[in-house]
């Protein structure tokens, strides 16, 4: 696990709620804090769905809905005059990405093993941390493939030119 304090807040708010450097994650839950306290709990519902949506969409057999279609209700959320109190977002990549994240790694790790590769987005006090973590279904003391996730985070953030300093 790492922490990083993302430098430019402005210009990453903006990859993160007005553009698609995000989308393939999916998001698990948020939470806003203005006026009042907003959370999101990123479940998907099927029964809001009919089952030819849930098919088209791509959706079928997944549990947490994609952050490109939770995005529009984070800006709405979030924009406006006032910065925020707080904010926290999780995001955590989707089945086909973490097998592809355990294929590239040269981890003994299978795919039933991990129950999710984690970014967690904190806003407070001015200051926007993100942090790094992978959940798993078994105990390990191996922590390889945790350096791994935190190198590929850092290689997104550098790809995207999100500027960041390790805390």
């Amino acid at each position: 696990m790492i922490a990083l304090q993302l430098t430019d807040v402005k210009t990453f708010m903006n990859q993160l709620l007005c553009s698609d450097t995000f989308d393939h994650f999916l998001l698990p839950e948020a939470s806003v804090t203005k006026d009042a306290a907003f959370t999101i709990d990123g479940r998907i519902h099927p029964s809001y769905y009919s089952k030819e949506e849930l098919e088209e969409s791509g959706l079928c057999g997944q549990d947490i809905l994609p952050y490109a279609m939770l995005r529009p209700t984070c800006y709405q959320l979030i924009r406006g005059r006032r910065t925020p109190v707080s904010f926290k977002f999780v995001l955590t990549l989707s089945p086909a990405n973490t097998a592809n994240v355990l294929s590239r790694s040269e981890s003994s790790f299978t795919l039933s093993d991990i129950k999710g590769f984690y970014i967690n987005l904190t806003y407070q006090n001015g200051q926007l941390t993100l942090t790094t973590g992978i959940s798993y279904a078994i105990f390990s003391a191996e922590r390889t493939l945790e350096h791994e996730w935190d190198r590929l985070v850092q290689k997104f953030l550098t790809k995207h030119s999100i500027s960041y300093e390790e805390l």
